[in-house]
């Protein structure tokens, strides 16, 4: 692939991500009120737009540029937007079960108010963040059918269905042979990466967790996904860089649960069984937040080597 030219490769690559992305519309398209498929759908939708739009961001010279912002700015619109709905919905699923596990766990200390007040506190804890967490969900599916409704979706759609066909591509540029355009654009992408995890805190810094960093966390995923798309359009295989966004995608999941109960838990009113499980569950989505950076840091950082042996 190396002598192959950039602009064969890249080309491919963005069709092959369009064609998904027409896929995933006409799945959810036909999903009706089918929850699961429209979830499926939607899914590979914004999957194949995250695609198509950190492509677009790293081979941006390779591409017609004014065109590749223009879509790549619609793409990262249309993906936030479809992903609010999911994300509440899980949130809301993974709150509830990690209540479930909770009210049954011998380590959990018992409140003053005795041994049954955490599950007594449980219920009512779930009830409220299931109607603060449904109401935004909501808010958010309603929002989701808005724009795909819109004349700027049917705008996005139209382009990708171009693209499917006919990629813009940079005349000067496409005829580059691929190890001397993608790759050292693809390398880009990759050592900002890099920058992103050296600035982390230490791992000493954030036992325990610290709610402080989750923006640096945050980021770190973000620019590991367009390094692997990146390695994705070279045919590299990802098989560790998946593993290392699944674990920044349940540190994101479990730091937002936190941020959930304890946005629940200053409601107006109410009652202290109720707090204490929320504190409790916002000390366990926390625990799980911390538990994911180590395992990022344990699939990203190398072991270290012991003294007077030589790694292989």
């Amino acid at each position: 692939m190396a002598r192959a030219d950039a602009g064969d490769v890249l080309g491919a690559y963005l069709r092959s991500q369009a064609t998904a992305f027409l896929r995933g519309l006409r799945l959810h398209e036909e999903s009706g009120a089918d929850a699961t498929e429209g979830s499926d759908a939607a899914r590979s939708l914004r999957g194949a737009a995250r695609r198509i739009s950190g492509s677009l961001a790293t081979f941006r010279v390779v591409t017609e540029s004014s065109w590749a912002d223009s879509l790549r700015t619609e793409l990262v619109w249309l993906s936030s937007t479809l992903a609010d709905e999911h994300a509440y919905a899980a949130r809301l699923a993974r709150l509830l079960d990690a209540l479930h596990r909770l009210s049954g766990a011998p380590e959990v200390p018992a409140p003053r108010g005795g041994a049954g007040a955490l599950t007594v506190g449980s219920a009512r804890a779930g009830a409220l963040l299931e109607r603060q967490l449904t109401l935004a969900r909501t808010r958010a599916h309603s929002a989701t059918l808005q724009a795909l409704g819109s004349a700027r979706f049917h705008a996005v759609a139209d382009a990708v269905a171009v693209l499917a066909s006919e990629v813009p591509l940079d005349a000067v540029a496409a005829r580059g042979r691929v190890a001397e355009v993608l790759v050292p654009l693809a390398t880009v992408a990759e050592t900002r990466l890099s920058a992103a995890v050296a600035a982390l805190p230490p791992a000493e810094d954030e036992h325990p967790y610290n709610a402080d960093h989750d923006g640096l966390w945050h980021e770190v995923r973000r620019l590991l996904r367009v390094h692997r798309y990146a390695q994705e359009a070279l045919g590299e295989d990802v098989t560790r860089l998946e593993i290392a966004g699944e674990a920044l995608d349940r540190h994101r999941d479990a730091a937002e649960a936190a941020g959930a109960s304890a946005t629940a838990a200053r409601t107006p009113r109410i009652a202290p069984a109720t707090a204490y499980a929320l504190g409790v569950l916002h000390a366990d989505q926390r625990h799980e937040a911390e538990a994911a950076r180590l395992t990022f840091r344990h699939v990203w950082l190398p072991a270290p080597v012991p003294s007077g042996v030589t790694p292989r």
